[in-house]
């Protein structure tokens, strides 16, 4: 929809029209960093005779305190909830994911999957990580507190945002989404120009990047660009 959230209607809609072997979301999604709703997942499920995969590669900037789609694994076994170290742990060198499923799935996987496609190097790496997991999540919650600045404050210079549970923010509004991005990158601050109309795409970093970001992105209109090739829709 216009907030980039798919309902239950929706997607129960467009399974019993299209009848996929598979159904595949990404919660939160990339790269909107809207969550799908645990009701969705299941209408999703119930609608569909097919695999149901929920991609949670985001899942540790989520609310800590709600449940994932984990807690819907009992019971549905053409469910998999997937994961990887790529993101949260700061792991993406790695190439490392991992799913949940029922285990009349886990056990069939070995049959389909590609032969030496995890390392002894990589499950070493991440036995380690795990090991050391409170040092590698330290930063999640910092993280978090800086895209929830964002959230508050794009809207403040005028900037809709969609809501997000990933380590990043979408935001709309934009005139020149490509000329924003290049201002930007001219003042070593680089986002995404991920190509939806008039939206760019800000990740998260440390209170220092927040700061720079806003002051920048705010100074493209106070110099009057906002009417022009650059700034804000209106401006």
């Amino acid at each position: 929809d216009a907030a980039f959230e798919i309902s239950s209607q929706t997607a129960v809609h467009w399974i019993e029209k299209t009848q996929p072997d598979i159904v595949f979301f990404c919660s939160p999604n990339n790269p909107t960093g809207t969550p799908v709703s645990l009701e969705t997942i299941v209408a999703a499920y119930d609608a569909s005779n097919g695999i149901v995969i929920v991609d949670e590669a985001y899942a540790e900037f989520a609310p800590a305190d709600l449940p994932t789609a984990l807690s819907l694994l009992a019971g549905r076994e053409r469910l998999i909830v997937s994961r990887t170290m790529s993101k949260a742990f700061a792991f993406a060198g790695a190439r490392l994911g991992f799913l949940a499923a029922d285990p009349a799935v886990t056990d069939a996987l070995p049959l389909v999957r590609l032969p030496y496609h995890l390392s002894a190097l990589t499950q070493a790496a991440a036995i380690a990580a795990l090991a050391h997991s409170g040092e590698m999540l330290a930063m999640v919650d910092d993280i978090k507190e800086q895209r929830d600045r964002l959230l508050e404050e794009l809207p403040r210079l005028g900037y809709p945002v969609s809501r997000s549970w990933a380590n990043f923010v979408l935001f709309g509004g934009v005139e020149n989404p490509h000329a924003v991005f290049e201002a930007l990158l001219e003042q070593d601050i680089i986002i995404r120009d991920i190509g939806i109309p008039h939206h760019l795409r800000v990740t998260a970093g440390t209170a220092t990047e927040t700061t720079a970001f806003l002051e920048a992105l705010g100074a493209l209109d106070a110099a009057g660009n906002g009417a022009g090739a650059l700034g804000r829709i209106g401006a």
